[in-house]
């Protein structure tokens, strides 16, 4: 299953009220069950909606920050290959500090601990 973008500032705000938690070492994840509201969008359609948020409080350089949002959105690329049959979610990543450090391994590890709990 390939992963979608999940952008916008009125999406990422409602799901940083209403979705769900989830932490691990090296990311947070605030998920929502569902596709975001979009008119342009096929409700019909099985996709996962990735979208990332680093905050200046994470990293003051852009460029470690983006390498953080980069690994964690890769592993799970990476990981949704293998998985064939998922719900639609939406998923918001925050990197940790510790993703910019850990083997990517530990980022493997922890998406595969957090789609195991769907």
């Amino acid at each position: 299953m390939k992963p979608s973008r999940l952008s916008g500032r009125k999406v990422n705000d409602y799901l940083r009220r209403k979705g769900k938690p989830w932490k691990g070492t090296t990311m947070s994840i605030k998920w929502l069950k569902g596709a975001p509201k979009n008119p342009n969008l096929d409700p019909a359609k099985m996709a996962i909606y990735i979208g990332t948020a680093a905050s200046i409080k994470l990293d003051k350089s852009a460029v470690r920050r983006n390498r953080m949002r980069r690994r964690c959105r890769e592993g799970f690329r990476r990981t949704l290959k293998s998985h064939k049959k998922l719900p639609t979610i939406q998923l918001l990543l925050t990197p940790r500090s510790a993703s910019l450090d850990c083997d990517f391994d530990d980022i493997i590890s922890d998406v595969e601990s957090f789609l195991s709990q769907l």
